[in-house]
């Protein structure tokens, strides 16, 4: 099971801010508290489009320190898509193949820019 952490930019007030998610809630929230975030923070739909928080860049460096793992702007979209392959419902899975040719096409063009 993994935590992960974007490398994406927000600017919320005097912060600026990345997405941190995990394989499951209870990773997520143990994170949460190993870094210091609290859980009232926590983003899920239907508020959101999936359970995550927004965090700050210097929770993310205690993120990584405590193993998160990096991952670029699309990561959240490929792990979503991910969960739709897997969950062998083949409206999802149809939907979830489509998101992840979404991601490789959209990496391909950004590494070649």
């Amino acid at each position: 099971m993994t935590v992960y952490v974007d490398d994406v930019q927000h600017k919320f007030r005097h912060m600026t801010m990345c997405h941190m998610w995990a394989d499951t809630l209870d990773e997520l929230l143990g994170m949460a508290r190993r870094i210091g975030v609290q859980a009232k923070w926590l983003q899920q739909p239907p508020k959101a489009s999936w359970v995550h928080f927004d965090i700050s860049l210097g929770k993310k460096d205690l993120a990584r320190k405590y193993g998160a793992v990096l991952t670029d702007k699309f990561g959240p979209v490929e792990f979503l898509a991910k969960r739709d392959v897997a969950s062998g419902d083949p409206e999802r899975v149809k939907y979830g193949t489509a998101k992840l040719a979404q991601v490789e096409a959209a990496r391909a063009l950004r590494a070649s820019a």
